[in-house]
């Protein structure tokens, strides 16, 4: 296998994970786990069974990756930051059965000790930042900071805030990568791409 796995890392029989991976001290893969290629999980990182993630991922410290948890490509979890996947646990009832999918798209920055509340969509390389909450589906290019998380500007695939408010019709050019961003209906996409 074309992975590097530390000696006390736990991969479980059938789990699927990409070539160039590398999987660090004291995780944990569960069997029915789907990992692409060139991810890389930290120190302590649990990923259940139903859990998808996708090529070029890097999972910090820490991260406990739940069932009904899908990460597209590129996304990054900082260190601590936590995900759900019930949205009204009781150690006496069995809710297992009652599981929300987080959906987490391409390019994803989600901060150190952040919340994702499950049952959410978070949109293509938006970035939430460090301990911020997050209960309601997020919209591609959104920052999103706090507690509970309220969006407070666009940020570019590079991850710089971008010169745009909020709401309204505006332009710019991100100065890293010369990429044109455009905000139309509430929504932002970069100039030549469908919203």
């Amino acid at each position: 296998m074309d992975i590097t796995v530390h000696e006390t890392a736990i991969i479980d029989t059938g789990a699927q994970i990409g070539k160039g991976s590398r999987i660090w001290h004291w995780a944990h893969v569960c069997s029915g786990a789907k990992i692409g290629e060139n991810v890389s999980l930290g120190q302590n990182v649990f990923v259940g069974n139903k859990v998808s993630i996708g090529n070029k991922c890097k999972i910090q410290n820490n991260v406990s990756i739940y069932d009904n948890v899908t990460l597209e490509e590129g996304v990054f979890c900082g260190p601590s930051m936590v995900f759900t996947n019930v949205y009204n646990p009781r150690s006496l009832i069995d809710r297992k059965d009652e599981y929300r999918d987080t959906l987490i798209k391409k390019g994803v920055s989600l901060g150190a000790n952040c919340t994702v509340v499950c049952g959410v969509e978070i949109g293509e390389y938006a970035f939430v930042g460090a301990g911020s909450v997050v209960n309601k589906s997020v919209k591609p290019y959104a920052l999103m900071v706090g507690v509970p998380a309220k969006q407070i500007g666009w940020i570019s695939e590079y991850g710089e805030k971008l010169d745009l408010p909020i709401k309204g019709e505006a332009k710019t050019t991100c100065p890293h990568t010369g990429k044109k961003y455009q905000l139309k209906n509430g929504a932002v996409k970069i100039k030549g791409e469908a919203v």
